[in-house]
């Protein structure tokens, strides 16, 4: 058990999540998640969890773990084109993880995802959140629109808005 961890997981408030990830910076994202998606049929969630409580914490669950559940719960694998991009943040952490349904993970290399998450770190370890989250989109956004050509009539599948958890 790692309790330096634990203690910034409990230090970490919403105020925390709020200051990081102010309105004008989850509008950025909003509006950056759109105009992604105009240009491939993929989807992009984005979500923003300040900290773990209770038995996924004190069991030691890490962003990657928690980032795969919820992609399930949130359906992002649940998409015409199975290209749904789940990035997830975790702030007490500074962790980001993204995690790439199967029509786009086939192809495209681990390496580039993390190499992505790195980059957003980056970011972040300045104070520069939204623009750490900007500059993901963008990555992913040329890494979908690379392997996968708009589509006419595309829908919207999943809500451009990030999620504060």
């Amino acid at each position: 058990m790692d309790l330096a961890r634990i203690l910034r997981h409990f230090a970490t408030t919403s105020a925390h999540v709020r200051r990081a990830f102010p309105a004008a910076a989850m509008r950025s994202i909003e509006q950056a998640i759109a105009a992604s998606e105009a240009t491939h049929p993929g989807e992009i969630r984005f979500v923003v969890e300040g900290a773990l409580d209770g038995v996924p914490l004190l069991r030691g669950q890490t962003a990657r773990e928690r980032a795969i559940e919820l992609f399930a719960r949130l359906h992002v694998w649940d998409t015409e084109h199975n290209t749904g991009v789940l990035i997830y943040v975790l702030l007490a952490d500074r962790r980001v993880e993204i995690v790439a349904d199967r029509g786009i993970h086939a192809k495209v290399d681990t390496g580039v995802w993390s190499a992505i998450c790195r980059g957003m770190e980056d970011h972040f370890a300045t104070g520069d959140f939204g623009r750490g989250a900007t500059h993901g989109i963008d990555a992913i956004t040329q890494l979908v629109a690379r392997h996968f050509a708009p589509t006419p009539g595309n829908r919207n599948e999943l809500p451009d808005a990030p999620l504060l958890l």
